[in-house]
């Protein structure tokens, strides 16, 4: 037996259409403000650039360009100080990535203790310095790696360790530049110390009914339950340290450090888009950095599946 629609309800269905249409409408507009500042700021310029790769743009005569196809492409494959500052910034990566890691995580699990009195004030120093400007913190730790008046370089030559010169030496650029890095990790430290504080405190009291140590329980109950906040602060920290560039312009003033050291991928495209002003060939050289971070990150994502562990499993 067919069923017939009664009035009331396709009156009830119009109202709720249109009271769907209009959360939809008032939604869209408190969206609008960044829906334009994305496509103006991101998109937009994205666009722009990628163009821009296939032209041989110069800024100071924007009248002769013309597009000259893959040619900026096939000079980026070509360039050693592409290679170059491709090295200097993964050797850095290699350094600075597992310390940025590291260091947060203990300085998390030291906070999360019981034992630790004064918990909000070393919260609050451990965090600090991520609040100094980049530039400001450049300038202090001129002052504490300094070979003659710095305190860590007088440290050493008290231990008989030598008088190390951070800054130009080219051996040593890329280790001090990490301990300038390492300075600011106080974000890194607090979204541990979520994932720590998340931790359900019955698996740890399970663990010690079983006879597992602190070092144990660490490794098979800590490190498993927070492997989605380490993968998030990993895939930041390594994106971040293929952007590498304000600590290094700052030391050496736009230049490339003793023996190009300091040749860092975001600082030798600053210098072809705003020192040569070559802005095609930079566009292809932030299109090449692109397509490498997005290739490590693919790879980070895919192996994630391994050690990432969730509430329902793996990931």
């Amino acid at each position: 037996m067919a069923t017939t629609t009664q009035p009331s309800q396709v009156a009830g269905r119009r109202r709720s259409l249109q009271i769907t249409r209009r959360e939809r409408n008032w939604g869209l507009l408190f969206l609008a403000p960044w829906i334009i500042g994305f496509l103006l700021f991101f998109l937009g310029p994205m666009i722009a650039s990628l163009f821009f790769s296939f032209t041989n743009l110069v800024l100071v005569r924007p009248d002769e360009m013309r597009f000259v196809g893959l040619a900026n492409w096939s000079r980026m494959f070509y360039d050693p100080l592409v290679r170059q500052s491709l090295g200097v910034t993964l050797r850095f990566m290699l350094i600075s990535v597992p310390i940025s890691m590291a260091l947060p995580l203990l300085m998390a699990v030291l906070l999360n203790s019981r034992y630790l009195v004064a918990t909000p004030l070393f919260r609050t120093l451990f965090y600090l310095p991520t609040m100094v400007p980049g530039v400001a913190g450049t300038l202090i730790w001129l002052g504490v790696l300094n070979t003659q008046t710095g305190w860590i370089n007088l440290l050493l030559v008290r231990l008989g360790l030598g008088n190390p010169d951070w800054f130009n030496d080219p051996r040593l650029v890329v280790p001090g530049l990490t301990l300038v890095g390492v300075w600011g990790v106080g974000n890194t430290m607090l979204i541990m110390l979520a994932g720590l504080q998340g931790v359900p405190t019955e698996m740890y009291d399970a663990a010690k009914v079983d006879g597992a140590g602190a070092v144990r329980s660490f490794f098979t109950i800590t490190i498993p339950l927070i492997s989605p906040v380490i993968f998030y602060n990993l895939v930041l920290t390594v994106i971040g340290a293929f952007q590498y560039f304000l600590t290094a312009y700052v030391l050496y003033n736009g230049q490339s450090g003793p023996e190009n050291s300091a040749l860092f991928y975001m600082l030798n495209l600053y210098k072809e888009a705003f020192v040569y002003y070559n802005m095609g060939y930079a566009s292809t050289l932030a299109w090449g950095m692109f397509l490498v971070a997005l290739a490590v990150t693919i790879g980070l994502f895919a192996s994630a599946r391994r050690w990432v562990y969730y509430a329902g499993g793996e990931a």
